[in-house]
């Protein structure tokens, strides 16, 4: 899988790629990436690449000729494009895994006020959001959309780790333990010291269903609940796991 990724601040980036997971999975061949510049796009002798806004407005506008040359020399509209913006859609799950089954993304950084809205409309395939919230860096978004999608390139983390985590079966991953079994008299549960694997996992999904129930409660409001996972839910209602808060935005209460 390959990574364009198009940037005004490009060394903001270059750290990303060669340290951790990420270092390795480029070395091993797994994942390939390219920085590109979009200054060097700009032709003229300042190489500015923003502008006033028409219409009036606070702060600048990434200027559409230097944009549509380094998008061009990156395969776009050929390829799918990433841009990164508070106003695209939110990612998720669902959404890295969508974007990890392609070969190749190209992913665009915005700076000031954005881009011109006619790049958008004739390069982006896909614009997206990392959070309810606004950066000054779309570095940063861009990285955390691709720390999102190449972990889920096959090899570069194990599969059971992958099936484990938080939202990959909807709920928030269970809370996990190492050694020392007890720490400042705090202990591990004792049924993760058992031995006994079915137990394990029973305690973990009731835990990972009463994490959820507490942190994001709107992930349980789904009508295809798996019959153990609706069982557990039941268990946690009746003892006081859940209350009027979540019992709203799961649309289950005590008397179901």
């Amino acid at each position: 899988m390959k990574f364009t990724v198009l940037s005004l601040f490009p060394e903001i980036l270059e750290g990303y790629f060669s340290a951790s997971i990420m270092k390795r999975a480029v070395e091993k061949g797994m994942i390939q990436y390219s920085l590109v510049n979009i200054r060097d796009f700009a032709y003229d002798k300042h190489h500015k690449c923003d502008d006033e806004v028409f219409g009036g407005g606070a702060g600048m506008l990434m200027k559409p000729e230097p944009l549509d040359r380094a998008l061009a020399s990156a395969g776009s509209p050929g390829v799918r494009t990433v841009y990164v913006t508070p106003s695209g859609r939110l990612l998720n799950q669902a959404m890295a895994q969508d974007l990890a089954r392609e070969e190749q993304l190209v992913i665009l950084c915005g700076r000031y006020e954005g881009v011109d809205q006619r790049i958008i409309d004739t390069r982006v395939t896909d614009e997206i959001s990392i959070g309810d919230y606004v950066l000054s860096s779309g570095e940063v978004a861009a990285m955390v959309l691709i720390d999102a999608v190449y972990r889920l390139h096959p090899g570069v983390i194990s599969g059971e780790s992958l099936t484990e985590e938080s939202f990959s079966d909807g709920l928030l991953e269970y809370p996990q333990y190492t050694r020392p079994a007890v720490y400042a008299t705090m202990q591990v549960p004792d049924v993760l010291l058992s031995g006994n694997h079915a137990q394990i996992a029973r305690w973990r999904l009731k835990a990972s269903l009463a994490k959820t129930v507490a942190y994001r409660p709107e992930l349980l409001a789904r009508t295809d609940l798996p019959e153990a996972v609706g069982r557990l839910l039941k268990e946690l209602i009746d003892e006081g796991g859940l209350n009027e808060r979540t019992a709203v935005h799961t649309g289950r209460t005590d008397q179901e």
